[in-house]
């Protein structure tokens, strides 16, 4: 899982439902047309807070940031279309650089031209150990960067790294505002300057953040003029406060977003995705360390029957971060439910049921707990139903829940309930979540996941550029989690935003697990535009 994924989730919990509660009092989007005011405002409930909105600490990696442009960015359907490069760069020299031309009318916000330095400093930055970056690695290949003159930058890789291109949609730092401050702790952190859209006009931790649009953007200035995420942790919260008017739009799970089905005011928008839910088993537990529970949990889990009852099949069943209708997914890794193949696994490795049922080796009872994110009704209930499965075949889960501050200092031996998935490359999927020499590293490799074979098959995935040599290394990473799962893979969810009709210009994208703040259907807020002024 990517570190994005979970430290999204991580800085939700900066507000409680309390908190949360009473600043819908407060209407965050003051102009809001959910509140009665003018169609050139929004206000959306998300359920992630941002740790910072600095590109050069990983904000806007992935595209989408608002405040910010990449070199290239994603259309509607994800294929790379230029942004500040005027076209989309010559690849040469075997796939090792990439050149790309920029745009010569492009200001940040505070009026400073872009130029090639902005692109320089900004990779150079994120490639300094100094600088607290949790996605470098997902750089490894850069080599160098350098600036032709001021509409030149000519990237040079190590290896030839297929998805490169898909890596410069990040998000570009205004080097003579960051280059001045503390990369990591500077102001430009909560008060950044970029050549996006929007402009941040206020950032009130654990309740908003509120956007008023560029005037001068290069792309032409956005006829939704204040735009506001919401801050919302609690699925019931953000629901309640759509349906009083306080929001124009909100994510939500599929049985509280089925309670506007009869709206006509409202429509509801589903988003395919890559986003999955997970449960983490640390090498580091007496009991989810052994590979035989870990086996046995893989097959005693009834996915389809997640899928139906909890997601009301707003989504499918997951056998590894990659999703079965993905080109990249490796037939034949299905695991079907079969709770009588898992009991076998455990008679076999020696765990042998108890009095009560539960089962005991070596002195060693299996039970071990599971936390889940206070306030996400999706994550508790995936965390319930795997808990009656596996009680099934003798092994006791205590699910809890929590905020991310109480859940991190335990990751290293409990199990979560956690998500992540990135669409694009496989290589955006698994090698965060896989790598061994990530194990510990914040939310990278939150099982402690050690396998050699995977270790390789990462490594000859991320350094080739040919397709089928690609192919073979990650259907490798596919058919090791069949034999010896770090994880047990729940869920892919299809995300269901409900949205106030009052826009045109809406749609959705392929999406990452990170929903709502860099996507939803506002992930093209700035093309929206209010029907009232069609009339």
């Amino acid at each position: 899982m990517t570190a994005r994924s979970i430290r999204g989730a991580a800085a939700a919990t900066l507000a409680g439902a309390l908190a949360l509660t009473a600043a819908a009092c407060s209407n965050p989007g003051g102009t809001a047309s959910g509140s009665g005011g003018p169609k050139d405002s929004a206000v959306v409930g998300i359920a992630y807070e941002p740790e910072t909105l600095s590109p050069l600490l990983g904000y806007g990696k992935d595209g989408n940031s608002k405040i910010f442009d990449g070199l290239l960015a994603f259309d509607g359907d994800m294929t790379l279309k230029p942004a500040l490069a005027l076209k989309l760069p010559h690849i040469s020299d075997g796939g090792l650089t990439y050149t790309y031309t920029l745009r010569d009318d492009v200001s940040f916000s505070d009026g400073v031209p872009f130029t090639a330095k902005d692109v320089v400093f900004t990779y150079r930055t994120i490639l300094d150990p100094k600088t607290n970056n949790p996605s470098r690695t997902e750089l490894d290949a850069l080599k160098s960067v350098e600036a032709v003159g001021d509409d030149t930058v000519v990237f040079r890789l190590k290896y030839p790294y297929a998805p490169f291109a898909e890596r410069t949609v990040h998000a570009i730092a205004p080097e003579h505002v960051a280059a001045k401050q503390d990369v990591n702790t500077g102001a430009f952190t909560t008060k950044p300057i970029g050549t996006g859209p929007y402009v941040l006009s206020d950032w009130s931790k654990g309740e908003k953040l509120s956007f008023k649009a560029n005037a001068t953007y290069w792309n032409g200035a956005p006829r939704v003029k204040q735009f506001t995420m919401a801050i919302i942790k609690d699925d019931d919260v953000r629901a309640t406060r759509l349906r009083a008017g306080d929001l124009d739009a909100a994510i939500l799970p599929p049985n509280l977003a089925a309670g506007f089905e009869n709206d006509k005011t409202k429509k509801t928008f589903a988003a395919k995705t890559y986003d999955y839910r997970t449960v983490t088993l640390p090498t580091h537990n007496k009991v989810t360390g052994d590979t035989a529970v870990r086996r046995a949990l893989d097959v005693a889990v009834d996915r389809q029957t997640m899928v139906d009852k909890i997601l009301e099949g707003a989504g499918k069943p997951a056998y590894g971060p990659v999703p079965t209708d993905s080109e990249w997914f490796a037939k034949g890794t299905e695991r079907r439910h079969d709770l009588a193949g898992a009991r076998k696994i455990l008679d076999e490795a020696g765990w042998k049921p108890g009095p009560d049922g539960i089962r005991v080796k070596n002195g060693v009872r299996a039970t071990f707990p599971l936390w889940y994110l206070s306030g996400d009704k999706l994550r508790q209930d995936h965390a319930l139903a795997y808990a009656s499965d596996a009680k099934k075949a003798g092994i006791e889960i205590k699910t809890q829940g929590g905020t991310w501050e109480v859940i991190e200092p335990r990751m290293k031996t409990d199990a979560v309930l956690a998500g992540g998935g990135s669409p694009g490359d496989p290589d955006f999927d698994q090698y965060l979540l896989l790598k061994s020499t990530l194990g510990g590293d914040g939310f990278n490799n939150m099982a402690w996941y050690d396998n050699k074979a995977v270790d390789k098959a990462l490594e000859d995935g991320r350094r080739t550029n040919q397709a089928v040599k690609r192919h073979a290394a990650y259907s490798t990473v596919q058919r090791e989690l069949v034999k010896n799962p770090g994880y047990t893979f729940l869920t892919h969810i299809d995300h269901l935003y409900v949205v106030s009709d009052s826009w045109n210009g809406l749609s959705t994208q392929i999406e990452p697990h990170d929903h709502g703040l860099a996507s939803g259907p506002w992930w093209n807020v700035e093309a929206w535009i209010p029907k009232d002024a069609e009339k």
